[in-house]
């Protein structure tokens, strides 16, 4: 069942890429992003936020990756985080959570700039703990859910586990162009 909703998931992120360039600057080929790419990557040990491609468009560029949050703590504050220079698409592939967005939070600590996370996967972001969010919804599988730049994010209520596919449109190209997951080469 996982691998044919990565097989769906695979033909709904077919991106373009700028592999080579016409003379007005737009690209001329296309890239894909195949579901074993993206299970090899997402079935890999570890977990956090793990680009796949990010695909250079000419203007901007485009990031595909995949995350995997485990079980929350019942009754724990929810983490938050924004990307301020990043939006997200988020595809949940499998399991279930509660996402929180926006409103208030404290203990607001950037991300350190060197940091991989920073550097490969969202660019310059903030992490604090929510106070009070602004909206909460529940997702599963084949939901789909758009954060713009800026807004603080996180999840609760993950009773197991929550896979998802996040697609970023990197306008001020703050990510690697060309960059292609190491588990890849």
């Amino acid at each position: 069942m996982r691998r044919v909703k990565f097989g769906a998931l695979a033909v709904v992120f077919v991106c373009s890429a700028a592999t080579t360039f016409s003379q007005s600057g737009m690209p001329t080929t296309s890239t894909f992003v195949m579901a074993e790419e993206i299970e090899k990557v997402v079935s890999a040990p570890g977990g956090g936020d793990r680009p796949v491609k990010i695909v250079d468009m000419g203007k901007y560029n485009i990031s595909v990756a995949v995350l995997r949050r485990g079980a929350t703590k019942a009754g724990a504050p929810a983490g938050a985080i924004n990307h301020t220079k990043v939006t997200e698409v988020y595809y949940v592939v499998s399991g279930s959570g509660t996402i929180v967005m926006g409103g208030e939070v404290k203990d607001v600590k950037p991300a350190a700039a060197d940091s991989q996370i920073v550097k490969e996967a969202v660019g310059p972001s903030n992490n604090a703990t929510f106070v009070k969010p602004a909206q909460t919804r529940k997702l599963s599988a084949g939901d789909m859910v758009i954060i713009p730049a800026g807004v603080y994010h996180g999840f609760s209520e993950v009773p197991d586990h929550i896979e998802y596919v996040t697609m970023r449109p990197d306008v001020e190209k703050v990510l690697p162009g060309g960059y292609v997951s190491p588990l890849l080469k």
